[in-house]
């Protein structure tokens, strides 16, 4: 294959993330999962719109490739539910091998470049990646504010287990943190958290 081949091979496999569902519904149509190219792509937004409120200057323009690309592995691994605890165990190795085969579909040099991002991801050692993990984490939870708990209530989620599973937030913005456990606390007054 040529090239430009390898990379709309590439584009045409990206399509079935697509059909990747999350357990968070949209805001627009409370009855529709949210997919998890809509959340790539909403968190990517998302960066460029709070960069400001990094914990250290980031490279944009990074934080937006690594949202863009972080969940592509869902393609073949599924979606694991944040606090689904038993599930994350077998997670990081379905997660590194659908990295592999995918990012392995491009030009090597394209490939290599693209799975050494997602690495970085998701080891979180990085202030882009600190980052871009802390609006992975914020954007579901806005969802379910914005939908009276909807996920949250559907598999009695805890005020403590959102706290703990989300706390990694502060890495990448204090200031985001800060928000998080008031709009976390309101939430469970509000009855939406046990």
């Amino acid at each position: 294959m040529s090239r430009l081949e390898k990379q709309l091979a590439l584009l045409i496999e990206i399509d079935k993330l697509k059909a990747v569902l999350r357990r968070t519904r949209i805001k627009s149509d409370n009855a529709r999962l949210e997919n998890s190219a809509e959340h790539s792509w909403q968190v990517a937004l998302m960066a460029l719109l709070l960069e400001e409120h990094a914990n250290e200057p980031v490279d944009i323009a990074k934080v937006v490739k690594m949202l863009l690309i972080h969940d592509v592995v869902e393609i073949d691994a599924g979606d694991t539910f944040v606090y689904d605890l038993e599930a994350a165990k077998s997670q990081e190795e379905n997660e590194k091998k659908a990295a592999a085969r995918l990012f392995g579909m491009l030009p090597k040099e394209q490939g290599d470049e693209l799975l050494a991002l997602w690495h970085e991801f998701e080891a979180a050692q990085s202030p882009e990646a600190q980052f871009g993990k802390a609006l992975d984490r914020l954007m579901p939870m806005l969802l379910n504010v914005n939908t009276n708990g909807q996920s949250w209530r559907e598999h009695g989620i805890s005020l403590e287990q959102a706290l703990t599973v989300n706390s990694k937030i502060e890495k990448g913005s204090t200031t985001l943190w800060d928000y998080t456990q008031t709009m976390l606390k309101d939430a469970a007054d509000k009855g939406w958290l046990k």
